[in-house]
């Protein structure tokens, strides 16, 4: 039996950038490190072997940009699905969905690493339902569906990536309206006013 992650890295970083205001830099990128062996232990403690894939798109004139990322990642033991971003409509959705559904015979977990993953949301509850272990990890701020799918679904859980000891080498700026220090707290804008300019 297969405990299988599949790694929305679009979206991943997406949901990053809006919780950062900005792309994801170095100090604020998941350690894949620590995630391989947060999804070992996971495994082990229900017999199952563990696999792990990322799945990206590459900008056509883009692949030196994240060759080396790309490299790190399969050098840990995560194997990489790259797509090239042909259209706006190139997305590795339904390709994660397709890899999930190649290995639903072998599934003991599976793992969705997606910052919202709404779009893995009946897959994931008809294989929860089936006794799939099912893990949405992600960011709380975006994935309210999960949240709410975790209370109502047994066999469903969500976990928010920061969660996963270790993960981050900074903590994340995570201050929004739903986490206010009691004393209250700035909100940094998304853009400079300059850019009202352009």
């Amino acid at each position: 039996m297969k405990y299988l992650l599949v790694w929305d890295a679009p979206n991943m970083d997406m949901g990053l950038g809006a919780i950062l205001g900005h792309r994801p830099d170095a100090a604020h990128r998941p350690r894949f490190d620590v995630i391989g062996r947060w999804l070992v232990e996971q495994a082990q403690a229900v017999g199952a072997d563990p696999e792990a894939g990322v799945f990206t798109n590459v900008t056509p004139g883009n692949a030196d940009a994240i060759r080396s990322w790309v490299e790190a990642i399969r050098n840990v033991g995560f194997g990489v699905f790259a797509k090239p971003k042909l259209t706006e409509d190139s997305d590795v959705d339904p390709d994660m969905i397709d890899h999930i559904q190649a290995n639903r015979g072998q599934l003991a977990g599976v793992v969705v690493a997606s910052a919202d993953g709404q779009n893995f949301e009946p897959l994931l509850r008809e294989l929860a339902h089936t006794g799939v272990a099912v893990t949405v990890l992600g960011f709380r701020e975006h994935a309210n569906w999960a949240l709410h799918a975790a209370g109502e679904v047994a066999h469903f859980e969500f976990v928010d990536l920061e969660d996963i000891e270790g993960s981050f080498r900074e903590p994340l700026p995570r201050v929004n309206l739903d986490n206010l220090p009691e004393g209250g707290a700035w909100l940094q804008p998304f853009r400079p006013l300059a850019a009202l300019l352009k």
